[in-house]
């Protein structure tokens, strides 16, 4: 059984019997019994509660962060989401290093025009939660340097926005990361001119997220190609609105690596195998859909899996194994549960009340690990990963168990063949 399957068979067996939350392969989905939405507005409306306001743990790193939000349209492509032969297009978010930030607003986690359309579909009452404030400084100048880029892939109907804690820490260290919303994937995607784009895809099977996972990698090699624009001093976004000072050459795109949660992890290692520009990647708890990312590549690939002693290896994990011809390591974050691997891990516990989740219930979304230890330690093999294999630094970290991170099992590895 895949694991975004077994979420979705977890949601289903509790959502009869009480509002739960939970993810279908990553993407918040709030099951909501009959009356349930209707008692938790009544009732927020009788006592009138605060909201509960949301935060971000803080960066880790020496940099100041800057980003800067780019609507691009590959007019090679149509979208095969959407009737008509329209235009492929995708926003992007580009974090990066920052030379100062005052004066520079914080971007918000998810625009503003797009938050009505995610409380509706999570069931939530309209400012029942404040979403949080990210590190990241609007339009904040870029930091001189030559810097490795990372690409980032959301889970099957999460925003770009939904891994923020670990994409501002990689940016607080010298990264330059870009995330994708996946349009008409993701659950909703605000672009400039104010329309509101949301999820087109349902009841998704082999075959549809093998399709999904070949869109997300043709969206990944299609942004390194606007990448390569604005390196030469151009500008592809469609409203030409202005590009921070800095950006032109700020991207070293000979060090380039992707990484993504769940089908975004399952475009990681596609796009890995079609693309030889990528020169590493990381896929965070997806199954594998496709024929390209099982084929695996030559090139370092990461597999970071949450904790499931119950349940027999994926098998699309067995055949990459099989099949990958460079430096591959699998490992396995004790305690830990699907969604630890994105924003949910900090968010959900603070959530809990709003949502009506019991320990019982945050287990089977985020796990039994303290989030701030799985964040900690997420982000610290993460980033020995992408400094082994971009920066070329030694990392004993990764070549096997650690007594500082008792919580990594090591489950298997090989070097290049």
């Amino acid at each position: 059984m895949t694991k975004q399957l077994r979420v979705a068979r977890w949601l289903r067996s509790h959502a009869a019997s009480r509002r739960v939350a939970l993810t279908l392969a990553g993407a918040t989905v709030l099951a909501v019994a009959p009356g349930a939405a209707f008692v938790a507005a009544t009732a927020r409306t009788a006592s009138t509660p605060a909201a509960v306001s949301l935060t971000l743990p803080a960066p880790t790193g020496p940099h100041r962060i800057g980003t800067v939000s780019l609507h691009l349209v590959d007019h090679a492509r149509t979208d095969p989401w959407v009737p008509g032969n329209q235009v492929r297009e995708i926003m992007i978010q580009i974090w990066y290093p920052a030379s100062t930030v005052r004066g520079y607003p914080t971007a918000p986690w998810l625009s503003a025009g797009a938050v009505p359309h995610f409380e509706e579909s999570q069931g939530l009452p309209a400012g029942a939660v404040r979403l949080p404030p990210t590190h990241g400084h609007v339009n904040a100048p870029a930091k001189p340097g030559h810097r490795p880029v990372l690409v980032y892939s959301p889970a099957f109907e999460a925003d770009r926005g939904f891994a923020t804690a670990q994409v501002e820490d990689l940016a607080s260290h010298g990264y330059v990361v870009v995330t994708i919303d996946h349009t008409h994937d993701a659950s909703e995607v605000e672009f400039p001119d104010g329309r509101v784009e949301t999820a087109t895809i349902t009841d998704a099977d082999d075959q549809t997220l093998a399709q999904e996972v070949a869109v997300r990698t043709a969206d990944a090699r299609f942004v390194v190609d606007q990448l390569t624009t604005i390196n030469a001093g151009s500008n592809p976004d469609a409203e030409h609105r202005p590009l921070p000072s800095g950006m032109r050459g700020a991207f070293d795109l000979d060090r380039i690596a992707i990484l993504g949660h769940s089908l975004g992890g399952a475009t990681a290692a596609a796009a890995v195998h079609d693309d030889r520009r990528f020169q590493a990647g990381v896929n965070m708890d997806g199954t594998l859909f496709g024929t390209a990312g099982p084929a695996g590549s030559d090139r370092p690939f990461l597999l970071l899996s949450s904790d499931h002693p119950t349940i027999p290896e994926d098998p699309t994990w067995d055949t990459l194994f099989a099949q990958h011809r460079g430096p591959i390591l699998e490992l396995r974050l004790a305690g830990s549960a699907h969604l630890s691997f994105n924003d949910g891990q900090p968010l959900f516990p603070q959530m809990a009340g709003v949502l009506g989740l019991g320990a019982d219930d945050l287990a089977q979304l985020v796990g039994t690990i303290d989030p701030g230890r799985s964040l900690t330690i997420q982000r610290t093999y993460l980033r020995a990963f992408f400094d082994r294999w971009l920066r070329h630094r030694h990392q004993v970290l990764l070549a096997g168990p650690s007594r500082r991170y008792p919580e990594v099992q090591f489950v298997r590895s090989h070097t290049a063949g």
